[in-house]
C-alpha cells in the first residue's frame, strides 16, 4: 500500500504528483502489462538480446 505524507497546507496537485511518482517506482503497471499475455522464456531472451545488440550499435556509432 502506498502512503503519501501530506504536509499542512500542501497543494493537492503536489501530493498527487508524489503519489504518481511512488506508484511508478513500484512497477505495478509494467508487471500488469507483462502478465496480460504470456511470452515464452525463449522469446523474452531473444528480445533482450536484440535490445542489447541495438544499444551496442548505437553506442558504437556514437563514438
Amino acid at each position: 500500500m502506498i502512503i503519501v505524507q501530506v504536509k499542512e497546507g500542501e497543494n493537492i496537485e503536489r501530493a498527487l504528483k508524489k503519489f504518481k511518482r511512488k506508484f511508478e517506482k513500484t512497477g505495478i503497471i509494467k508487471e500488469l502489462r507483462s502478465r496480460q499475455a504470456f511470452q515464452k522464456p525463449s522469446v523474452t531472451n531473444r528480445k533482450k538480446m536484440m535490445k542489447a545488440i541495438y544499444v551496442q550499435k548505437l553506442r558504437q556509432s556514437e563514438e
